[in-house]
Order: C-alpha cells, then structure tokens, then sequence
C-alpha cells in the first residue's frame, strides 16, 4: 500500500498571500468604512470610500506582491544560472561540494560520493537546486500566482464591509461594521492557522486583536477630526 504524506509546505505560496490579501482588504476596508462614517452623515461619501479602498487596495496588493516574489524569482534564476556554469566549467569541484553536503549530514564519504554520483548522473543542476540552494518546485517562487491570489483575496475580504455600507441604515453602519468584521477575522485567523497546522485560538485571536485595534484607533480619528458635511 502507497503511504501519501501531505505536507503543509505546499500551501506556503497561495497561503501567505491569499491570508495576506484577506486580511488587509478586511481590515483596511472596515476601517477605512468605520472611520469615514464617524465623520459623515451621507452614504454616498461612505460608499464611495468602501469602493475606492476595495480597487485601489486589490491592485496595490496584486503590485505589491508581483514586485516582490518578481525579485525573489530573480534571485532565484541568477543563482540557478551562477550553478549551471560551474556544473559546465567545474563539475568535479561541485559534485565535491554535493558530497561534502552529504557528508555534513551525516553520510559516510564513500556513501556520500556513491549519493552524489547518481543524483548529478540524474540530474545534477536539480540536485544542486535542492541540496545546495534549497530550492524545490513546492517552494519555488511564482510571482503571477502571488498577485493574483493575493488581488482576488483583498477584494474578497473588502466586499463584507462594502455590501454592509449598501445594504444597513447609516446609524447603524459603524456597530455593523465592526462586529461582523471582528467575526470574519476570528473565523479567517482560526482557519489559517488549521491549514498551516498552528494553534487555531492563538491564530484567531492574533487576527481578531489587530483588526479590532486599526477599526477603533481608524473611528478615533474620524470622530476627532472628521468633519460633517
């Protein structure tokens, strides 16, 4: 019988940036909503907020991102280019080095040398891609996965707030607002730290402490310093 392990390294990429996404558009946009709402007594200024801070924030997280794994992915390219031409100019040293790998692992030399030998006679650039640089395909980087997950996971954490703007009384809005954002971030902390395989109740927590932290301090200043128009 096959034993199939399934590991939950291979939820990093889409994970990070989806969680990422989620939460800031939740948060942003919640606060941005409350804030503004303490400060007005229309629903279109309030709407209009919601909706900037939804496209705006979706396509600054897609750049973000992008941007970011982009320069990874490069890096990641120059060292698998820096690798494939000392394989071509000094292969003796590299399956040396892979050995001494091996050995610092715990190997014997004549087993390390014997390992080495058939993995480079495999495929020696993905052996030197793994055991020397640590890349693999689970983990490599991807930046058009990255943006576009984390674009669809910020606009889907901003819609609750925005439909909340469009369909609940003004006076009602801000107790709205926080109460049911608090609770989606309870249950989306809870459900990323079940699929990392981290405390769900410190997960939960963490999320809901911080978003409940920039929706008071964002009513703050707009009871403060909003003025009614």
């Amino acid at each position: 019988m096959v034993h199939v392990e399934r590991h939950r390294t291979a939820h990093i990429g889409w994970l990070r940036a989806a969680v990422l996404g989620a939460n800031d558009g939740l948060i942003s946009t919640s606060s941005l909503v409350v804030g503004i709402a303490a400060a007005q007594t229309g629903r279109e200024p309030v709407l209009l907020a919601a909706l900037a801070g939804l496209v705006a924030g979706a396509l600054s997280m897609a750049a973000g991102e992008y941007v970011s794994v982009s320069s990874q992915s490069d890096t990641e390219q120059a060292d698998l280019a820096r690798e494939r031409m000392e394989l071509a100019t000094k292969p003796e040293s590299e399956r040396a080095e892979l050995a001494g790998i091996y050995v610092g692992r715990g190997l014997t030399q004549e087993l390390a040398d014997q390992v080495a030998d058939q993995l480079m006679a495999k495929d020696a650039l993905a052996a030197h891609a793994h055991d020397e640089l640590g890349l693999s395909e689970i983990t490599r980087a991807r930046p058009l996965q990255a943006a576009l997950s984390s674009a669809a996971a910020f606009a889907a954490g901003a819609a609750p707030p925005l439909l909340l703007v469009i369909f609940l009384p003004l006076g009602s809005l801000t107790i709205a607002v926080m109460s049911v954002s608090l609770f989606l971030l309870v249950v989306l902390g809870a459900l990323a730290a079940r699929l990392g395989g981290a405390p769900i109740l410190r997960g939960a927590i963490r999320v809901a402490f911080w978003g409940a932290m920039a929706m008071g301090v964002t009513a703050l200043v707009g009871r403060l310093f909003g003025t009614v128009v």
